[in-house]
């Protein structure tokens, strides 16, 4: 009883410590950059749709969404990126956003968007994504693509959702 005590014992221990390595490594690009610098969303809210550009430069960019990374991008056109990372919708994880598996459309709300773009380290997430919310399998071009189709629309639409927002909390006060 003793033996099977202390294992466990020991098996919690790794676990934690292993829960807390890993919560580290998803959050350290969130606290060197934890808000948009163009919409001011808050990183770690978005956490299963933020981005983190980095240039050749060294410098880095943090997003909230694809939509926020391409704008980034547009306006540094005198930067080359060395990498661009996307967090992994299911783990949270950053990943190597043109390697990942994306998902445009389907039932789910998108960040800054109309048209949702999601994406997943592995395949299989992502067709399991479709499955449930639907939308269609693509690759970061594609997704690209998507997005700079969709940015006037988008823009359009945050400014309108922005004005309501400052209108109502315009109501509230007495």
């Amino acid at each position: 009883m003793r033996k099977i005590v202390l294992l466990v014992s020991v098996l919690a221990v790794c676990l934690a410590f292993t829960g807390v390595t890993a919560l580290a490594q998803k959050s350290e690009d969130i606290a060197k950059i934890s808000s948009c610098k163009y919409c001011g969303m808050d990183r770690e809210k978005f956490n299963y749709s933020r981005m983190l550009t980095t240039y050749s430069d060294g410098s880095e960019f943090g997003a909230c969404s694809l939509h926020c990374a391409a704008l980034d991008l547009a306006l540094s056109l005198d930067k080359s990126p060395k990498s661009i990372q996307v967090a992994d919708y299911n783990t949270k994880k950053l990943i190597d956003a043109e390697k990942a598996s994306w998902v445009i459309g389907g039932k789910k709300p998108g960040v800054m968007t109309k048209v949702a773009k999601w994406a997943f380290e592995k395949p299989e997430d992502a067709m399991a994504f479709v499955k449930e919310n639907e939308g269609k399998v693509a690759t970061f071009d594609d997704a690209m693509r998507t997005t700079f189709e969709d940015m006037y629309s988008d823009i359009k639409m945050i400014r309108a959702k922005k004005a309501k927002m400052k209108e109502m909390h315009q109501e509230k006060k007495p």
